[in-house]
Formats: C-alpha cells, structure tokens, sequence
C-alpha cells in the first residue's frame, strides 16, 4: 500500500521561509511532496527564449532545490500542462490534498478551477491560500458592501485594517523535517526547455534599510539608486510581503503607500478582470487611436527623439527594470503624443518587464490614459522636457542610456510637443463626446 502524502505547490511563492499555503502543509500530519511545474501554457507562448523572468525563476529553483537538498527531500519541478502533470501526479501517489497558495490573475483562476475539478474526482482535496498580499479580494470594500476604485479611501480603509489585524509571520522555515525524504532529483535544465540561461538579477534580497528609509526623497531621479528594485522577487515571492511591509511600515510610509498601490490593483482586477481587455472608464473606449506601426517601433526601440523617452526605453530593452518615474514619462509620450493605444504599450511592457504584474501594470497604463479607476485626468500630459528639468537636470541618466545624445546621430524629435498635446485633447474630447460607449476590444493587437 501507497504512503499518505500531501502535496506543496510552488507558484508565485519560491521560498520556504514565511510561506502561508507551505505552513500549513507541513503542519498537516503526513509528508509533503514540493512540487513546481514549468507551465507550458505560459511558457510555450513566449517567443523570446533568453527570457531574464525565466532564468531568474530557474535561479530561484535552484536555490529551493538545494535547501530542500539539505532537508533531506527534494523539489519535483516538470515542463508540462498542470492538468497532465496532476493527473500523472495522483497515479503516482496516495494523496490527501494539495495545498498551495492564492493567485488571483484570471489565467490563474481558470487553472485552479480545472485543477480543482481533477483532484475532486480523485478524491484529493485542494486547499489554498493568502500569501501575496496583506489583505485580497473583499476584505477591504465600503460600508456599502461595494469595492473601492479611488486610491485614497482604499488606502485609509488598508490602514484601518491593517491597524487591528495581528500581522503575524507563518514559521514553515522551522518545519522542514516535514518534507518526504528522498534522494536528490535533477531539475529540467533551461536547454531541455527550449530556454537559454541569460543574466538576470540576483534571487538573494538584500533588505536596504538607508535605501528604503529616504525612498520619499529619491525615488523621482532615475540616475540615483533611489527605489528598491523589489518588484521581481514580489511578483514570484522570493520575499514575504508580511516582511517587507512590516519594515515599510517602521522605515518609510511613502514606500508603503506604494505596496499598498499594488494591493489597490490586485483588488480592481479581482473584482473587474474586463479591464485586462477594455478601459475601467468605457467611454474611454470610443478613443480614435493613430496606432502608427512605424512610430510604436521606434518608442520600442529608444528613438524618438525623447532623451529621456528613449533612454527609459532602453534602460527596459537592455536590463528588464525601469525607473519608476520614467515608466510614466515614457507611457505618457505613447499614448499621448503618438495616439497609440495604451494596450500596445502595456504589452510591451508585459513582454519585458521583470517585474511585471498583470494588475499593477495594466493599472498604471489605463492611470497614465485617463481611463482607469483613479486616473490621472486625460489632459494631464506629461511634457517630457520639463520632465528631464525636474529629475534629470544633469541628464546623468539620459547620458547613460543615450550615449549619441546631442550628436548628429540622434534622431529629430517624432513630434512637436505642442502639436501632440493638441492632437491628443482633440480626440480624446470626441470621445468623451459620444453618447454610447464602443463594447470591449477582444482582438486588439492582430492589426498590429
């Protein structure tokens, strides 16, 4: 007869310390099998194959594999469909449940739903739960019963509660002996996935207490190290947002206010997904986008006659991070000054970004287009000159990134500022105009 188990299920929690769904499996009474799948759905959709996220993700195994190592077990990671790899899974072994951890991306749901369904006829439970964030779906709505799409109620309400609840750390670092015991297991290398290994940021996190403590008076000037780069290891929980927020809120509330921001759009997508697809404000939707090819090529590439456009730009394509401020600049100057749907931009950024995170992106895009929940007002527009005035009066980091800045290399400006502001008010005053708004875009970029 089989052994009982229980099964852990990495996803966007790489880490053994302070892991809510992985505390509670090894405080379950049987062994716990960690398990990982290299998610072919999403990764055989990816068309670059010296991908940085899934070389920092591997790293990130890596690292698990040798704790795990250490413990005496070992980490069972497969390229494969999670329904194939579960229902190999259940064949293989005596399961009692699986147990991982929320994820509250529509892709995400629509797997676990069907995950769920399998385990159910096989008689294995599936238990989730909140890791990613401090509070998620309806633990922070009105009075009413209805959810919040302004920030700053949302974020008064966050601290209320935040305020009475006992933020308590889930020790399952201090459980380890509680993995099943096995000799070591080789994870699929990169190659046998089609991937190539590329340079990507470091997976161990370095708390920076000086960095963090004056982020209220740095973070606005991209060539000053001044924001924490956190972002990637949030999005695949290589840190413990109960720690990070715990030292936010003892070293900068300006920084907290930010994970809160991020917390805001986790919420507007758990309860409004239709904005991965169409704007929060539908009459937005009735936008006469120019959606010039040639002119999105070159905000892709760096050459728009922008310095500090194009230096944000490049800073993107050659690392995978951009500096906070510059990503409303550059996204600003797409939508604004080119007309060009805030959607082709946020799948760019989507494609590069290592930090990349379905609602905070789509979030600041629809902010930075006007029609998103708490937008930014459509006439307010960025005018990338006095942008460079006020952060980068040395152009320290446009010289960094556009090195033929001021040479006979460097591209003529795309367009006039003057002239793209006036475009941009024309058109989005006609379709604030129209009485009926235009029904959700499905297939958006297949003109592209």
């Amino acid at each position: 007869m089989k052994q009982k188990i229980n099964v852990f299920w990495f996803r966007r929690d790489l880490r053994l310390e302070d892991n809510a769904g992985l505390f509670h499996a090894l405080s379950s009474g049987l062994p716990v099998l960690p398990v990982f799948i290299f998610d072919r759905e999403i990764l055989d959709r990816l068309e670059v194959k010296a991908d940085k996220r899934v070389s920092f993700i591997y790293n990130a195994l890596v690292s698990l594999q040798e704790k795990l190592i250490h413990a005496g077990s070992f980490l069972l990671a497969e390229h494969n469909y999670p329904e194939m790899f579960f229902q190999n899974l259940v064949k293989k072994y005596s399961i009692d449940t699986v147990f991982a951890n929320h994820d509250y991306e529509p892709y995400a749901r629509e797997r676990d739903k069907k995950i769920n369904t399998l385990l159910s006829k096989n008689n294995i439970e599936f238990k989730t739960y909140k890791d990613q964030v401090i509070f998620e779906k309806d633990e922070v709505i009105k009075i009413d019963g209805g959810f919040y799409t302004v920030y700053t109620p949302y974020s008064r309400k966050w601290t209320e509660r935040f305020n009475e609840a006992d933020l308590k750390a889930f020790k399952s670092e201090k459980l380890l002996s509680n993995f099943i015991k096995h000799e070591p297991v080789k994870l699929p290398s990169l190659a046998s996935m089609k991937f190539e290994e590329t340079k990507t940021v470091p997976v161990d996190v370095t708390f920076n207490r000086s960095l963090i403590s004056s982020y209220d008076k740095t973070r606005n000037f991209p060539a000053v190290k001044g924001t924490s780069q956190l972002g990637i290891h949030l999005r695949f929980g290589t840190i413990s947002i109960r720690q990070l927020v715990d030292k936010a809120r003892r070293w900068n509330q300006i920084f907290l206010k930010e994970l809160i921001w991020r917390e805001f759009f986790m919420q507007i997508l758990w309860h409004q997904p239709g904005v991965i697809n169409s704007c929060f404000k539908p009459e937005y939707n009735n936008i006469e986008w120019r959606n010039n090819e040639k002119e999105f090529e070159a905000w892709c590439r760096g050459e728009t006659g922008y310095p500090i456009v194009d230096a944000g730009m490049r800073q993107l394509n050659a690392t995978g991070f951009m500096h906070n401020r510059v990503r409303m600049i550059t996204a600003s100057f797409l939508v604004k000054h080119l007309l060009v749907d805030w959607r082709w931009g946020e799948a760019y950024f989507a494609e590069k970004l290592l930090d990349y995170e379905l609602s905070s992106n789509n979030g600041n895009w629809q902010w930075v287009a006007g029609c998103g929940c708490d937008a930014a007002p459509y006439f307010r527009i960025f005018n990338p000159d006095t942008q460079t005035k006020k952060f980068d009066s040395e152009e320290k980091y446009i010289i960094e990134w556009v090195p033929e800045y001021k040479s006979s290399d460097y591209p003529f400006p795309i367009v006039q500022h003057q002239f793209a502001r006036e475009r941009c008010l024309s058109a989005y005053k006609k379709a604030l105009s129209q009485k009926s708004p235009k029904p959700i875009q499905t297939n958006l970029f297949d003109d592209r």
